[in-house]
């Protein structure tokens, strides 16, 4: 069931990372991968199959750490995020160039929460350079 929270929450609503609708799609993702790798044939279960997995576990496990540590920290963690979408974005390329799975409505959903969640995470590192300033680094 993908549980996700209004979009027009202001600061004081969000109490804990479970509030961030960010982290919401993140894990709806997630979930959605665990139900594609059980389609791609068993010869890909030590490759694509645990990289698509451990790459879609990461996204939501980095925007919580780096939310529950807060400050300068958070941006190395989502920019982390932002790299393991970007890694499920490249596998899924390859997933339909070598039509591994013949369900396009699933990897269709799959790569419309992963499209709102790499622009979630875009849009969190420009706010997080705006309010540390451009030239820091995590």
């Amino acid at each position: 069931m993908e549980v996700v929270k209004k979009k027009n929450m202001n600061k004081a609503s969000v109490k804990n990372y479970k509030d961030l609708i960010v982290w919401q799609k993140s894990m709806n993702l997630s979930v959605k991968i665990y139900e594609l790798v059980k389609l791609l044939p068993e010869d890909e279960s030590r490759n694509l199959i645990s990289q698509l997995k451990r790459a879609s576990v990461s996204i939501h496990s980095n925007i919580a750490e780096g939310y529950s540590m807060g400050g300068r920290n958070y941006k190395y963690f989502i920019q982390v995020a932002y790299a393991s979408a970007s890694e499920i974005e490249s596998q899924l390329k390859l997933i339909k160039r070598l039509n591994l799975v013949n369900n396009s409505t699933l990897l269709d959903e799959i790569n419309s929460i992963l499209i709102e969640v790499l622009k979630m995470l875009s849009t969190m590192i420009s706010n997080i350079k705006r309010k540390y300033g451009r030239n820091y680094r995590s």
